[in-house]
Order: structure tokens, then sequence, then C-alpha cells
């Protein structure tokens, strides 16, 4: 199946934690970075999920947002630090991708916050999204 998600990113269940309708699935990418994504417990059923499964963690590029400066006080469970590879850049809207490890991610911004946040290739940033904007695909 091909999808227009932009980031899918490989790696590993390290842990699953159930609740009454939800789980949330802590995934180790194969960078090395943690990434934790709420999903249904029948999606984990469904998909089999447990400690040492191989997963995908897809995350849209409109759900990824970037920070310059320190981030704190924030309920975002993903953060991942990252540099800056390269920016595509259109009369509204920017495409900035992003290397986290060995792992490119890609976050389409408005063209304004990539000049407010003054971005350039080798601009160190930090890659924030939901754990429930992550959806994760099996093998």
């Amino acid at each position: 199946m091909s999808l227009s998600i932009r980031n899918q990113l490989p790696g590993t269940v390290v842990s699953v934690t159930p609740g009454e309708v939800m789980a949330t699935v802590r995934v180790r990418l194969d960078g090395g970075q943690d990434v934790t994504a709420a999903i249904t417990l029948d999606a984990v059923k469904d998909l089999g999920l447990a400690e040492g499964s191989s997963v995908r963690a897809l995350v849209k590029a409109t759900e990824v947002a970037l920070a310059t400066g320190p981030v704190a006080g924030l309920s975002l469970r993903n953060r991942l630090p990252g540099t800056v590879r390269d920016i595509a850049t259109g009369a509204a809207m920017a495409s900035v991708k992003v290397a986290v490890g060995s792992t490119d991610l890609t976050a389409a911004i408005t063209k304004d916050a990539v000049t407010d946040l003054g971005l350039a290739n080798g601009s160190p940033v930090t890659v924030l999204f939901k754990s429930t904007e992550v959806s994760l695909a099996a093998g």
C-alpha cells in the first residue's frame, strides 16, 4: 500500500500501556529516538502489537511543528532534536526536511513561520507532534 504520509518512521515497539479504550505505544526508532503513539486498544489487538513488534510510525507533515529554542511546559510527548536539511518554500507554505538521527522528517509549515524562526539549512530544531497524531503500521 502506498500512502501520501511523508513521515514513515521504522522502529520497534518497546512498550504498550493499555487504558480503558486507548493505549499508549512507545516505539524506538531505528535511529534510537523514542516516539509515543496513542491508539485504540482495538488497533493494538488488530495489529498484534507487543514488545518487540516491528512497526512504522506514521505522522502527517501538517501535524509536525518545529521549535528553535528550549521546549518546556508542553503536553506534547514527541520532541525529537534534529537539524534542518532542506527547505522548499512556496507562496504561502513551506516543506522543511529535518534530519533526526538516521531518518528525515518533513514538516509542512507556513512560509512566515520559516522566516520568523530564522530557519536555514543546518539550523538546530526540535520536531514536535502529539501522540494522538501518530498512526502505526505493522511490519
